[in-house]
This record gives structure tokens, C-alpha cells and sequence, in this order.
């Protein structure tokens, strides 16, 4: 993925895809997009304490045959200041960090986020159980649809990882405001299909895409 960013015009277009969705169902869709779900501080810290010790041990062996002589103490600052800066290049640089964090531990930490505003925005309180949640992570090159109860008792997941592998493919080509409004009407169909809008059909959300 490149850097993605919205413009007004983007969000605008967002906003219009969930009320047009949500027009013919009862069901409630948000979008959301993170620029990272986790600090990942562990990682960068645990990469730049063993590379600084593996460096430092290549040099006391390869020194006295090079015929250098080198001090305990010079070994220790040497290896403090690399940490040091192997640190504030992870910080600098958030894609060198992620190049490091497993893609497993990425994907957990991007699906807890994905819970965690499922319920920060109260998607999980509709009058019917009835809400969808839109998810994008960037730094973890993440996506995902969390459905309420309600829903994912009758939606089976295919249809939700159909709609996913759509957005994460616009997001690779730095169409995600585009892929945002595909994966809403696509989600906006299957509310439609099992359960259909009526003339008391109350908006319980906001219809926007929220940043964070």
C-alpha cells in the first residue's frame, strides 16, 4: 500500500455510499480507518537489542585478528549507541518497524482494533443487531467487515471475505476511498437481501468514515 490519505471530497462520497446502502435495509453501517492498531514497541526494542549484540559479538571476534584491540567498555557504549539509534530509526520509519513484526501478531493486533471500534462506536447496540462494521488498518496492510449478531447468523463469512479482498486490492492501488464505497454498497446489498428496510427505519449512526 502507498500512504493513504482522504480528502473532503472523499468522505463526502463515503458519507453518500452509507446513506444510499442503508436507504433499502435496517441495518446500520460505519466505516473506519486506522493509520496503525498497535505501537509495536516490544518489536523495535527486541530487533535493535539482539542486532546491536549480534554486531557486537562478530566485532570481539573478528578485532583481534584484524589486530584491533578493543575495551569492555567501548564493546558496551558501542553496542548502547546502536540500540539507541536502531531505535530511533524504527521510530522515524513505521514501515522499517512493521518489516519486523510478525504477520501473525499483525493481524491479531488489527482485528482487536477492529473489535475494539466495533464497540467503541456503539455499532453493537442497534435496535435490531443489525450493524456493520468497515474496518481498514495501514500500517498492518489489514482489512476487515465485523458483522453483529444478528447478521452473522444469516451471512455466512465468504460473503464478508469477498467484500474484504476487494478493499484490501483498492487499497494496494491507493484507491481506498474508492474501495470504501464499492465495499459499502457491496454490504449495503447483503443487509438489504435478509433484512430489508421499512418505512421506521431510524438512522442509529453516524454515516461517515472516522480516521484515527
Amino acid at each position: 500500500m502507498a500512504h493513504l490519505t482522504f480528502t473532503e471530497a472523499d468522505h463526502a462520497r463515503i458519507a453518500k455510499a452509507i446513506r444510499s446502502a442503508e436507504a433499502t435495509t435496517t441495518g446500520e453501517i460505519y466505516a473506519v480507518f486506522a493509520r496503525t492498531s498497535d505501537a509495536y514497541v516490544f518489536i523495535p526494542a527486541t530487533v535493535a537489542l539482539a542486532l546491536s549484540l549480534v554486531a557486537a559479538f562478530i566485532t570481539a571476534l573478528l578485532a583481534p585478528l584484524a589486530g584491533f584491540a578493543i575495551s569492555g567498555l567501548a564493546l558496551v557504549t558501542s553496542q548502547f549507541a546502536a540500540t539507541l539509534l536502531l531505535l530511533a530509526l524504527f521510530a522515524a520509519v513505521p514501515s522499517l518497524r512493521m518489516m519486523f513484526v510478525p504477520r501473525p501478531i499483525a493481524e491479531d493486533r488489527a482485528h482487536r482494533m477492529a473489535l475494539a471500534q466495533f464497540f467503541a462506536h456503539n455499532i453493537h447496540v442497534t435496535a435490531g443487531r443489525t450493524g456493520v462494521l468497515v474496518f481498514v488498518s495501514e500500517a498492518e496492510h489489514y482489512a476487515e467487515i465485523v458483522a453483529d449478531a444478528e447478521i452473522a447468523a444469516k451471512v455466512p463469512q465468504e460473503a464478508w471475505d469477498a467484500i474484504v479482498a476487494d478493499l484490501i486490492a483498492a487499497a494496494r492501488n491507493d484507491r481506498l476511498a474508492e474501495g470504501y464505497v464499492q465495499a459499502i454498497g457491496a454490504a449495503g446489498a447483503i443487509l438489504t437481501a435478509h433484512f430489508p428496510g421499512d418505512h421506521a427505519n431510524p438512522n442509529e449512526i453516524d454515516d461517515r468514515l472516522v480516521e484515527i
